[in-house]
């Protein structure tokens, strides 16, 4: 009754359906413009992790600002007169950019060697390269030989140097999020009441139009600090890295992809339809209905507030590939009905093929939805917000597609359909011959498909190399690297350790000892100032800090460790073998200037919560570099070989934030895939109203799957933040193609009960849309592997597979199941498979 309706519906009134279409896509298109594309670090950050909350407290007690690395490799030499000018005129040029707090670069360091002098002679006269008499010579060797210094601020072969640009700290920001998490840390205890929950929403609400009026702020800041650098390439290499430039590079890349790509898509995709159907109007069909969806998607996604993340970026390609499906199907249907019913008038035709493909259209589309609603069982926000736009992206392609499919035929005169490419079209045919003759041989190859595949799955690896999400000809690769191999490490890492309480300030005072009565006296006008800092440096935890530095340093996927053990290290070489004592570092923490505190103390120790920090730079370009391990490695290693205490220590930064996002995100996939395929054979049971249909398909839907992640096993491709969701696309795809076959086959064994000739007769008709939305979208997607951004290479390159293997598992494997074990209800005998 309803499906007649609609169908009167949409064949009566069809120009106030596209009409009210048209409408809807230019209501929605206004609204698509304020979709947001977010690719900060917070978008790839667990917000109910508890590292992420203790990374907060300690960026809070330490300056801790967000900054970029400029690498600077100059012509000259790099204490010549001309490298000095371009380095002070760029320090100059780059303090003009709006949203730069400080530039720092080996001229404004202080220098501890240049030439050795007592410390307390330091601290009265803190040297720099600006100083008078200053010896080249010697700041040569400080620089290239300090452990302050060497490997960080400049390379071991001093033709490479760092500019550190620090960022203006965003205070309205910082009270925001602050504001909103005091309700996300009191959630994780109870429930919150009315009142709290309205604040929570309103602080959520603040926070959130605060960061979208300001979300191109940043990438505004990158490009002008991009333009600032362009006058002084004639100088030498200049590089540009740093945490906020990689996420800001990443949704640069894959906005330029979707327009570049999309465009080369849509125009290729024209191409292949006007190739198989030669009739124009079944090649504007599948791009406006698919353009109509997505703007209406888009639209609907800005409305309920949902933001396009690195992990959602590619919904749109997604929804793409439904949508061609659904169209391409019904335009097959019709071309049949055509050349089965030549004197059905246009109205009539339609009728029919409504009524043939509605019903499985409309389950595929609810098989989606049940596996895109296994995402958002999920705790990961960008995992939730995939699951929901693409259930939207899904729903709004069956509605566009029954709607102007319909509307925009019976705009359409009557026309025969130009079957020429049908005709010479024979995999379906051949492909119907394997099955029936063939059957062995199909079966050895799945057996080994899946031998590959669980030998694949062995080898997977789950990773988040930011350097190689771009081919090596990039600018920002060659950046990454330059910094990787010559600067100390890219992805920072952060060791915070907490000393156990001291013992009385007596004691500590007879624990030390002091190398010169002018020290003493020091120590007498610290005692006299009241200041509890010379009693924190004591021998036993100066110990531990060098303890856990050379540790540190001792790893190979480290590049450089900076605590206060770097400075430690330092009175080394102006002690003649010795340690800086714990007066000596009390001296310095309270008598340095400001300036230089912040450089060589500040970010290291912090005596009111009685703690030292390392900060680390991985080496992110190691191709041994396995970050989960690492960091398990350190966990364990820090108590077996130091001897801390586990609670006297933790990891946090970036580094172990983006880690616990990515092994979330697999766990996560692991446990939500389960659901998919238990939702999805719940539906073909419902669907079918038979178990073993619903076995064959979950077996034949696993095959894509695992083919996969079995290649990626094999050729190293990692999963990681942009591939994980490869699985749902490879699920989606192929139930799309099994339920259509399906379908029809069992209404061809309708007529005769005979398996074999239902399947001749099910490829003869039903496997043309399939395989002619699999060409067009292959075609398309081939494209992608061309992009400068490795990810979306690789989802192109994945695509293309999932979509070769979907078909081919449907129209092979599929069939084979279904006529060994007849698992629908059948009025005659049928033929022996071979």
């Amino acid at each position: 009754m309803f499906l007649q309706r609609y169908i009167n519906f949409v064949t009566d009134y069809f120009k106030t359906v596209m009409v009210l279409v048209a409408v809807a896509t230019v209501v929605f298109g206004y609204y698509a413009q304020f979709l947001s594309l977010n690719a900060s670090a917070e978008t790839l950050l667990l917000e109910n992790d508890i590292d992420l909350k203790l990374t907060r407290e300690v960026h809070g007690r330490y300056i801790s600002p967000d900054y970029l690395v400029v690498a600077f490799s100059p012509k000259e030499h790099m204490l010549s007169d001309a490298t000095i000018g371009t380095l002070r005129a760029l320090k100059e040029s780059l303090l003009h950019v709006d949203g730069v707090e400080s530039v720092t670069t080996f001229l404004d360091v202080p220098l501890l060697e240049s030439p050795p002098m007592e410390i307390s002679e330091v601290v009265k006269n803190v040297r720099t390269f600006s100083s008078s008499d200053i010896n080249k010579t010697m700041v040569q060797k400080e620089l290239t030989t300090s452990p302050l210094y060497a490997k960080n601020l400049v390379s071991e072969d001093f033709k490479t140097t760092s500019i550190l640009v620090n960022l203006k700290e965003d205070a309205t920001y910082t009270k925001l999020l602050k504001a909103r998490n005091v309700f996300v840390e009191l959630q994780r205890t109870r429930a919150l009441s009315g009142e709290e929950r309205k604040q929570y929403e309103s602080s959520k609400r603040a926070f959130k139009e605060y960061r979208d009026s300001t979300k191109n702020e940043v990438h505004y800041l990158i490009e002008k600090v991009r333009s600032v650098l362009v006058p002084y390439r004639n100088e030498g290499e200049l590089f540009l890295g740093g945490v906020e430039m990689i996420a800001d590079d990443m949704i640069t890349f894959v906005k330029s992809d979707i327009v570049i790509y999309g465009t080369a898509i849509l125009l290729i995709m024209i191409m292949i339809l006007w190739v198989i159907f030669r009739q124009m109007r079944f090649v504007v069909m599948p791009i406006l209905i698919s353009f109509c969806a997505v703007i209406i998607t888009t639209g609907v996604n800005a409305l309920v507030g949902l933001e396009v993340t690195v992990v959602s970026s590619n919904y749109v390609a997604m929804q793409l590939i439904t949508t061609l499906s659904l169209v391409i199907h019904l335009i097959v249907s019709y071309r049949e009905e055509y050349a089965l019913y030549p004197n059905y008038s246009q109205k009539e035709l339609i009728e029919v093929t409504l009524r043939r493909m509605s019903i499985p259209s409309v389950f595929v589309i609810l098989t989606s939805v049940a596996g895109f609603g296994s995402l958002m069982t999920c705790d990961i926000l960008p995992i939730i917000d995939l699951g929901t736009m693409m259930n939207i992206g899904v729903t709004v392609s069956l509605i566009a597609t029954y709607l102007l499919f319909p509307s925009m035929m019976m705009l359409f005169s009557k026309k025969e359909p130009v079957l020429t490419f049908d005709k010479a079209f024979t995999l379906n045919t051949i492909f119907a011959n394997i099955v029936e003759h063939h059957g062995r041989k199909i079966i050895v190859i799945v057996v080994a498909i899946l031998g590959f595949s669980l030998f694949g799955v062995t080898q997977l690896k789950v990773e988040n190399s930011f350097i190689n999400y771009f081919k090596k000809s990039t600018e920002i690769y060659q950046g990454m690297q330059k910094i990787d191999n010559n600067l100390g490490g890219t992805t920072p890492l952060e060791i915070v350790v907490t000393f156990p309480k001291v013992e009385s300030k007596e004691n500590v005072k007879n624990t030390e000892s002091s190398d010169s009565d002018e020290l003493d006296s020091f120590a007498d006008e610290f005692a006299e100032k009241e200041n509890d800092a010379q009693y924190w440096f004591t021998a036993e935890k100066m110990q531990t800090i060098l303890r856990v530095h050379d540790y540190l340093e001792s790893l190979p996927e480290i590049g450089n460790v900076s605590s206060l053990g770097t400075l430690s290290k330092v009175g080394r070489i102006l002690k003649e073998g010795k340690d800086f004592d714990g007066v000596e570092l009390a001296l310095m923490y309270n008598e340095l200037p400001l300036e230089f505190k912040k450089i060589l103390l500040s970010p290291y120790v912090n005596t009111e919560y009685n703690e030292a920090r390392f900060v680390v730079r991985i080496v992110d370009s190691n191709k041994e570099l396995r970050r989960d391990e690492l960091l398990k490695k350190i966990q364990k290693e820090l108590q077996t070989k130091v001897g801390l205490e586990p609670e006297n220590f933790k990891l946090v930064g970036m580094m172990v934030l983006y880690n616990n996002m990515l092994q979330s995100l697999f766990d996560s996939q692991i446990s939500t895939l389960g659901l998919a395929l238990l939702s999805l054979g719940a539906m073909f049971l419902f669907l079918f109203r038979s178990l073993k249909i619903a076995i064959v398909a979950l077996t034949v839907n696993m095959v894509p799957i695992s083919v996969i992640f079995g290649i990626m096993g094999v050729t190293g491709i990692p999963l990681d933040i942009m591939s994980i969701t490869i699985a749902s696309i490879a699920l989606g795809i192929t139930v799309d193609n099994t339920i259509h076959y399906f379908y029809r086959f069992r209404e061809e064994l309708a007529r005769d009960g005979d398996y074999i000739a239902s399947m001749h007769r099910a490829h003869a008709t039903i496997a043309f849309g399939m395989f002619y939305y699999s060409l067009a979208t292959i075609v398309g997607f081939l494209v992608l592997v061309t992009s400068n951004f490795i990810p979306t290479l690789i989802f192109g390159l994945l695509t293309v597979v999932v979509l070769l293997v979907a078909i081919v598992s449907d129209l092979l494997f599929s069939p084979l199941l279904v006529v060994f074990f007849k698992p629908f209800t059948a009025r005659k005998g049928s033929s022996k498979v071979v």
